[in-house]
């Protein structure tokens, strides 16, 4: 029997069920089409949850705020599920996940650190860019100490170093929400629940 490859008509099948995967970097082209699907099927409709199901090296922050932005501007509760790696912007986007709807399966890990840039160009130029990411550092400090209950100051310190978390202490830092092995046990079956998704 041949293997199922990862095909469009996988992504496609998973969003009618109100599915959408990162499972790479966090780049502007896949960014733009997460942000889409989530428009996409909060225009479909504005009450049923959103499943947003993260295995992620992390990427770039711009695209990744633009993610967040997006599930903060739609109504629909977005559920998120981190498998596998959930680093750095991914760890980010795993933690934008409705509060009490945010899941990580038991063998996945977390990342927590500072963001990071390469700087190019005149000495103004690097000035500015260094401006900009240190900006972003503390935005995404601010944002990151909301979804977890830590002070902001515990974060920068936690973040100062690459800081790995299991699927148990990414649960107790508050990271997430539910530590869960099996999709029945997350809200609406993780999406996978017909009874849910036919409604």
């Amino acid at each position: 029997m041949a293997e199922m490859a990862l095909t469009p008509g996988v992504f496609d099948r998973l969003l009618s069920d109100r599915i959408i995967w990162l499972g790479s970097e966090v780049r502007d082209d896949n960014a733009n089409e997460i942000c889409a699907k989530i428009l996409l099927l909060a225009a479909e409709d504005s009450q049923r949850d959103i499943f947003l199901y993260i295995n992620s090296p992390g990427g770039s922050i711009t695209a990744g705020m633009a993610i967040y932005d997006t599930m903060k501007f739609v109504p629909n509760d977005v559920v998120t599920v981190g498998i596998g790696l959930a680093a750095s912007m991914g760890q980010f986007l795993l933690s934008s996940g409705t509060k009490g709807k945010r899941y990580i399966t038991p063998n996945a890990r977390v990342l927590l650190h500072q963001p990071s840039g390469g700087f190019g160009g005149t000495a103004a130029d690097i000035q500015t860019q260094a401006k900009v990411i240190l900006d972003m550092k503390k935005r995404m400090a601010e944002l990151t100490a909301e979804q977890t209950g830590k002070s902001v100051e515990q974060i920068l310190i936690d973040n100062d170093r690459d800081n790995w978390f299991t699927a148990q202490e990414a649960l107790a830092y508050g990271f997430v929400d539910h530590l869960r092995e099996f999709a029945s046990d997350v809200v609406g079956g993780g999406g996978t629940d017909d009874s849910v998704n036919k409604k």
